[in-house]
């Protein structure tokens, strides 16, 4: 099997659009991690993603008859875009079926390629069948954005120029996971040439399909995907590529949101560039993967691989980074409601910085605040707060890895409703197209009368809502239903302390 792809690998034809891409030294992200860390740059590729390799190469091994039939492909973006360059330059017609909550701005760069775009469905997968059932009834090739042996020969000139424009020891390469093209590349053709090079996968926690492969030693189906980094949101790892992963891949590191927001950053500081989400996955993996491993003076690679972000994330992104590089420690701290007691408090943290400071007055004994630290970003940082706080008499509850009050919470601080109101709560997430907040207000159908509401467009495909509703609990297994029908992906979210301790009812507030 190594052997094919290190001749498909040879024999590809990227470099008829695609471009060698340059392997920057990262002189700050060394510095700090104490080892030589180098990012391969894909984010100049000009689609701005590697993505255009893999396409390329098999557009271009088409026989005539189907180069005149013409392609198709499902994708929501850099696949997209990747199919209609190649096309284009190689003088074939290609149709893009794309979900209808993809950005006006990538729609808008497929059809400046020269392909059409057709809208269809809120998720790639809904996507995915409607390309296929297109191009059955057209006679079209369909160009599969990572499970097909010519994409991944594609993608894996990658791991060959690493290897020339680098001659001495590479100890390891990260690489981002989705479907596997990437790393199955990359890996095969690197495992042939230097067999003591480790390739390690990078996924988000909340898409780790080839995590949960590598562990059940069989493809698996992830129920639901975090939509964070989009370009990876994959629910179950390529047929193809979990193959070659399995004899290849040396393991799979796991990162976070802020994880990953720092990541970002830390590109940004280095190479003034402004990688996506899925972009700056292999760079948090190295990080993460260098500082629990205690690991030093290795040279260490990650391949930035994508940088079409839409720039509303940017607001997102710099608000989790803080929290991401452990320099922002957020506290739910119960305050005496006395005159003084925020002064005292402030001169208990000395020279800290407070970051953010949120309170109304509710109680007239006791005050609650949430409050945003500076940190060191030392590990033990937090536990030494919260222990001189606890020291003191103060009640602590840390909010730092709560997912609902970096969301929402954090936003909403206003004080506990005036009254007891029988309130489930639940925060969820829908399409984010024109119409969508509507159809879920509608779809509640008038049954339920909502106590709470809080929603905030983050510039991504999905939006995020906190809800509060007045509802028997025999009533909750029909909402919860509904929910399911319309396709939204919920959690409960009533016990949540960060929802209790700040706008929980009279009820929820112990």
């Amino acid at each position: 099997m190594i052997h094919q792809y290190i001749e498909r690998i040879l024999r590809a034809k990227v470099y008829d659009v695609a471009q060698e891409s340059p392997l920057d030294y990262a002189p700050l992200l060394s510095k700090r991690l104490d080892n030589r860390v180098y990012l391969k740059r894909e984010d100049l590729q000009p689609v701005f993603s590697f993505k255009l390799r893999g396409a390329y190469n098999k557009i271009a091994m088409l026989g005539e008859r189907e180069q005149a039939n013409g392609v198709i492909a499902a994708s929501a973006g850099n696949h997209a875009q990747g199919v209609a360059l190649a096309a284009k330059r190689l003088g074939i017609k290609a149709l893009i079926v794309m979900p209808r909550t993809t950005p006006e701005i990538k729609v808008e760069s497929v059809k400046a390629r020269g392909a059409k775009a057709v809208l269809h469905g809120d998720s790639f997968d809904e996507a995915y069948d409607h390309a296929m059932q297109l191009a059955g009834e057209k006679g079209m090739t369909f160009v599969h954005p990572y499970d097909d042996p010519d994409v991944i020969a594609g993608q894996g000139t990658i791991g060959m120029e690493i290897l020339h424009q680098h001659n001495g020891a590479i100890d390891a390469i990260f690489v981002p996971v989705g479907g596997g093209g990437l790393i199955a590349g990359i890996a095969a053709y690197v495992k042939f040439v230097r067999p003591e090079t480790k390739v390690i996968g990078v996924e988000p926690d909340d898409a780790d399909c080839l995590n949960r492969a590598m562990a059940a030693k069989r493809r698996v189906s992830l129920k639901q995907v975090g939509l964070f980094a989009d370009g990876v949101a994959v629910k179950q790892i390529g047929k193809e590529t979990f193959k070659l992963a399995q004899r290849y891949v040396d393991e799979v590191v796991t990162v976070n949101t802020d994880e990953i927001c720092a990541a970002i950053k830390d590109i940004f500081d280095d190479t003034r560039s402004v990688a996506e989400p899925a972009g700056a996955l292999a760079t948090a993996g190295l990080k993460k993967y260098a500082e629990q491993r205690g690991v030093s003076g290795q040279t260490l690679v990650a391949i930035e691989s994508g940088a079409n972000i839409n720039f509303d994330r940017l607001r997102y992104v710099a608000e989790r980074t803080q929290v991401g590089e452990h320099r922002e420690i957020l506290l739910a701290v119960a305050i005496p409601e006395t005159p003084g007691s925020f002064l005292n408090f402030c001169k208990l943290l000395g020279k800290r910085s407070i970051t953010e400071f949120n309170y109304r007055y509710f109680d007239a004994s006791q005050a609650q605040v949430f409050v945003g630290l500076s940190s060191s970003g030392e590990e033990n940082d937090c536990a030494g707060v919260i222990a001189q706080l606890q020291a003191e008499g103060y009640k602590v509850t840390d909010m730092t890895a709560n997912e609902l009050a970096k969301d929402h919470i954090r936003y909403m601080v206003g004080g506990h409703a005036p009254c007891q109101l029988h309130e489930v709560t639940y925060s969820l997430q829908f399409p984010e197209r024109p119409g969508a907040l509507l159809k879920f207000l509608l779809s509640l159908g008038g049954r339920w009368n909502i106590s709470m509401f809080h929603y905030r467009n983050h510039g991504a495909a999905f939006g995020k809502v906190l809800i509060g509703l007045q509802m028997p609990k025999s009533e909750r297994k029909v909402f919860q239903k509904t929910l399911a029908e319309e396709g939204f992906t919920y959690q409960e979210e009533t016990d949540n302390p960060a929802y209790r301790l700040f706008v929980g009812g009279q009820e929820n507030k112990r």
